[in-house]
């Protein structure tokens, strides 16, 4: 029997298995204009040691609910805030899970990789996801974050496979470009429709 051309998913987390409730939803219930809490969280000076270990997630929380003070009138109401946005509820894609177990039920590991902060294995733990992989790249421990060409090397790595033989997913238009840019296959996510016939296309739906 001929290779397959694939020979590893290397799968991101939010916005493809694991999605969240809408932000703003936070803002609203607290009379703020929508997207500043994202806006606080997100911004790169904040994220990027959160998702590479340099500071814990709680510390980023904490940095996070302190630059929201201005905007949320006190200490004590931007810490609410980042306690509510801790709470938000998510949810996991149940038809990108089965596909997920689909792929790996024919041999194929499956790989997640994360731009995720020091609570990401409790996450995955609580969620039921920690077990739905082969391995996980956490980009908190490994200290690069995408799209640095170190994690998918890694993540190739972990996998066993040849960065030319992995199928990278993401929500992210540039964290596929910088894995195609590596010799990868690609494929940005919009929905479990569209990565069934990608999976399928390469043969790896059985």
């Amino acid at each position: 029997m001929a290779e397959r051309r694939v020979g590893a998913v290397l799968c991101d987390l939010d916005g493809v298995l694991r999605i969240w409730a809408d932000l703003t939803e936070v803002d609203l219930a607290r009379g703020l204009p929508p997207g500043t809490v994202g806006a606080a969280a997100f911004r790169p000076e904040r994220l990027l040691p959160a998702v590479t270990g340099l500071v814990s997630d709680e510390q980023w929380r904490a940095a996070v609910a302190a630059d929201l003070v201005a905007a949320c009138g006190s200490a004590a109401a931007a810490r609410a805030a980042v306690a509510a946005w801790g709470r938000q509820p998510s949810r996991v894609d149940a038809d990108v899970l089965a596909l997920v177990a689909g792929v790996r039920r024919g041999g194929v590991p499956v790989v997640l990789v994360s731009n995720g902060t020091t609570r990401l294995e409790a996450d995955l733990a609580a969620c039921g996801l920690d077990t739905a992989v082969d391995a996980v790249l956490n980009t908190a421990r490994f200290g690069h974050a995408k799209p640095d060409p170190r994690v998918y090397l890694a993540a190739a790595g972990l996998a066993g496979v040849p960065v030319e033989r992995c199928l990278f997913v993401d929500d992210s238009a540039g964290n596929v470009a910088a894995a195609t840019a590596l010799g990868m296959h690609g494929h940005r996510h919009a929905g479990a429709d569209g990565l069934r016939a990608v999976l399928d296309g390469h043969g790896l739906l059985g």
